[in-house]
């Protein structure tokens, strides 16, 4: 039946002719008792994802008859050092896209009570390039979307590059106009930069950032991302990296544009793959507490018009 679906999709966006396979739109609602084969989508299994758990249920959505729950408890043992513990959901390996395309991206979370307040590393999406089999050293996320004492925020990475400026660790920059805050890790040749947070940041809550970089640039829209203890969150996302400095995000909460990113994204280094990849769920280092969040309204599509639904799309 997917491939029916699949196959129709396909030369129905390309008018006769056959589109590669990541330019199908996908779409998930989460209305039924397991994934939709038009979405393609899939839990993984690994020791750190049986930390989770997935329920299908309709007590808490968004829109339409159900929802995904995914939780996840404490697994890790303490002489496990770096183990993490997950509930994370996958695009299909078919359906990935490649790196140097541009790509958007939707879904709607709602974190459930209580929202973990503790200085911790939670994330709740991601985007990654592939790794090849055997390749050395572990890539952080290019874009990732994660929460750290009770707050929101977002992160861009990329290759080293030497900052402009840099304090003592633990120290949060203070950047001057068209400079963003960055962790520099010349050790592993990455670099994170902090782009946005929700109206509740404090420049102390970023400490990890204690330089200033122009390998990005970022414009501000004029709107923080939403306090998680609001509700659901409808996120629109578009990514296209450009190690080389030609990588560009699109970030829209809600219908409302928050930052636009240009500039030096995502990892260039040999033993990369040729794809990007996509995966949200609760994801943190292991800690002792039970945390559970609501995921609906998965969509992904090469056109803003298919994901971002509440607001105007920007232009290309």
């Amino acid at each position: 039946m997917f491939r029916v679906v699949f196959l129709a999709a396909s030369i129905a966006m390309s008018g006769g002719a056959m589109a590669q396979p990541w330019e199908t739109k996908l779409f998930d609602g989460f209305d039924g008792q397991n994934f939709a084969s038009e979405g393609g989508l899939y839990y993984r299994e690994n020791f750190e994802q049986s930390a989770g758990t997935v329920e299908f249920q309709d007590l808490v959505k968004r829109t339409g008859n159900g929802a995904l729950k995914l939780s996840v408890v404490p697994i890790c043992p303490d002489s496990l050092d770096g183990c993490s513990e997950r509930a994370e959901i996958w695009e299909k390996t078919d359906l990935r896209v490649p790196y140097d395309q541009g790509v958007w991206y939707g879904f709607a979370v709602k974190f459930a009570d209580p929202v973990p307040s503790e200085d911790h590393r939670y994330l709740i999406a991601q985007w990654k390039r592939e790794i090849d089999p055997g390749a050395e050293g572990d890539f952080s996320p290019f874009l990732a979307l994660r929460l750290d004492s009770g707050k929101l925020f977002v992160t861009v990475e990329t290759n080293y590059i030497a900052p402009l400026s840099a304090g003592p660790e633990g120290t949060p920059a203070s950047c001057k106009p068209g400079e963003i805050p960055v962790w520099g890790r010349p050790g592993v040749n990455q670099m994170r930069m902090l782009v946005a947070a929700d109206s509740n940041w404090k420049l102390e809550d970023g400490s990890l950032f204690n330089g200033c970089t122009d390998a990005i640039a970022v414009t501000d829209h004029g709107n923080p991302l939403p306090d998680p203890k609001s509700g659901w969150i409808d996120f629109a996302i578009y990514t296209q990296p450009g190690a080389n400095g030609s990588g560009r995000i699109e970030l829209f909460a809600n219908g409302k544009p928050i930052i636009t990113v240009k500039g030096h994204v995502g990892h260039d280094d040999q033993g990369l793959g040729k794809n990007q990849y996509f995966k949200f769920g609760p994801y943190r280092a292991a800690d002792k507490t039970d945390w559970t969040m609501f995921y609906d309204d998965f969509r992904r599509s090469p056109n803003c018009s298919d994901v971002l639904k509440d607001g105007a799309c920007p232009s290309p």
